[in-house]
């Protein structure tokens, strides 16, 4: 609860693997039953689909944690993942966990150039690339590719899972900060076993559940809500890997008759937009759940009356995934998340500092309990930042919100400039910092702006080196050769100059309220 004094929820055993948990229970239990199912083609009869059973599933996943032991490498030796949608990210993902290795999941939309950022400042020793992701490699990495796995697949006998304990290091995502560089968030063996509040919290799962992630496998959204938590229930996951077309998803929900639908809220606007679905038979599915961004009432709204169904939303952070929700069996208050999931300690503290909790109804900054399981371990190499994030017993975000009597969230946006990009976090710092290096730009700062209710965009404002010189074109393209697609401004606008404070610092929340006039 949101005035507890710690985290109330039980805590995990001392010794402790997240791909053992994940995986072993239904592996034993239920070996024939369908864990994974990866569609490529969504017009293709079902059963052509990707089959993977618990049985195959976690002896895969052995066999892939055997092969990386052959390599050689030390215990915890961080493993990049760059490679595209397929199973293979999963049973690297899991196998590297097994064998006691800490997998780097990268975005593939990632460009080498920030790719060789994540390698250099992780430490990798190791690196799987598809074909049409192949870096060059500094010397000592060793390069691992989808034959690598298809061989030791088929000579290398399953390997146990690593005797870790739950406060060992599992998992390494990096996310955007204010520094304009991402940061690494280093997780624990623990953070599966935190994740168990989401369960009834948030999802209503049970083993029966066919749950749909509209997400690529290199999304920790997907690696967490679409698969670890599916398959720590005993549930079957589906993910789809074939064009990416919005008018797939009620055609995927009404073939597999999946009973929970999880995607951003962007994505709930394209469907409704973009199909009829009162042209497909979506009986099997219970409700939606939203994530990674603000869930606009209207959105909700619209979505129950085109459906008949819910849609129950989550807000979390890279470092501790999701915490406060609206689970089924609970009114949906619209324009709140939700409330504290069970077990968990959060509360609002003064934006000024201090330790002590807010009343209800007082505007601060969100915050969870260190002692939740599901929090990081910490940032990879950057102890002057933990040391910003850390108030006493307390993990801060950065993001502004209040609780009413009941409890429920009200979110009121970020404390700092981080964006947010169809459920990326993005530093307007990274994007500024890539701009600026074109000759034809003088100034620039980037940040959010509304293109309509609940929808913003991410827009450059750029003060041109040559006032006559105003197309946009080129620094578009400019920042797409060096950035990832989903952290470029969707528009550039060309001023005459940036406002600041009188310390000199660019107030980019001036510039998206002069875009909305």
């Amino acid at each position: 609860m949101k005035d507890s004094k710690s985290y109330l929820g039980e805590l995990p055993p001392t010794r402790f693997n997240m791909a053992r948990y994940c995986l072993d229970t239904a592996a034993r239990t239920a070996p024939d039953k369908v864990a994974l199912i990866v569609v490529s083609d969504v017009h293709a009869p079902a059963i052509t689909a990707e089959h993977w059973t618990y049985a195959q599933l976690a002896d895969a996943v052995r066999r892939v944690a055997a092969g990386l032991r052959q390599l050689g490498l030390e215990p915890g030796a961080r493993i990049m993942i760059r490679m595209g949608n397929t199973s293979d990210y999963a049973l690297l993902f899991f196998g590297a966990i097994t064998a006691g290795y800490v997998p780097l999941p990268s975005s593939a939309q990632l460009t080498s150039e920030e790719a060789d950022f994540l390698l250099a400042d992780s430490g990798a020793r190791a690196i799987a690339m598809s074909d049409e992701l192949v870096m060059q490699l500094p010397s000592g990495v060793i390069a691992l590719s989808s034959t690598d796995l298809a061989t030791w697949r088929i000579e290398c006998a399953p390997l146990d899972y690593a005797d870790t304990a739950a406060a060992d290091p599992a998992f390494l995502v990096y996310t955007s900060g204010t520094t304009g560089q991402p940061k690494g968030v280093l997780h624990a063996q623990r953070s599966a076993w935190g994740r168990r509040p989401m369960y009834h919290g948030w999802y209503g799962m049970g083993p029966d559940d066919v749950i749909l992630h509209a997400g690529a496998f290199n999304w920790t959204y997907t690696l967490g809500v679409g698969l670890t938590d599916p398959w720590a229930n005993g549930a079957t996951a589906v993910l789809y890997n074939g064009p990416r077309d919005v008018t797939v998803w009620p055609a995927l929900l009404e073939k597999f008759q999946a009973t929970l639908f999880a995607a951003v809220p962007g994505l709930y606007r394209q469907i409704l937009k973009y199909n009829d679905l009162r042209a497909f038979d979506l009986s099997s599915l219970r409700h939606g759940l939203t994530a990674g961004e603000a869930l606009n009432v209207a959105l909700l709204e619209q979505w129950r009356t085109t459906t008949g169904k819910e849609l129950y939303e989550a807000l979390g952070m890279s470092e501790c995934s999701t915490y406060i929700s609206s689970p089924p069996g609970q009114p949906i208050r619209p324009g709140s998340p939700g409330q504290a999931q069970p077990g968990r300690c959060v509360a609002i503290l003064p934006v000024a500092g201090g330790s002590e909790p807010l009343p209800s109804g007082e505007i601060g900054l969100l915050a969870v309990h260190r002692r939740d399981p599901g929090l990081m371990l910490g940032y990879w190499n950057r102890p002057d930042e933990e040391v910003l994030v850390y108030r006493g017993d307390w993990f801060i975000g950065g993001d502004l919100a209040h609780f009413d009597a009941e409890g429920y969230l009200h979110y009121h946006g970020r404390n700092d400039d981080v964006m947010n990009a169809m459920g990326y976090r993005v530093s307007p710092l990274e994007v500024e910092q890539c701009l600026s290096r074109h000759p034809a730009v003088a100034e620039t700062a980037v940040t959010e702006v509304p293109v309509r209710e609940g929808v913003t965009v991410i827009a450059a404002f750029v003060v041109p080196r040559d006032p006559d010189e105003t197309d946009a074109a080129p620094l578009l393209a400019y920042v797409h050769e060096h950035l990832a697609a989903y952290k470029c401004p969707r528009e550039i606008i060309f001023i005459d100059s940036l406002p600041r404070t009188a310390n000199g610092k660019v107030r980019r929340r001036d510039l998206a309220e002069w875009r909305r006039q």
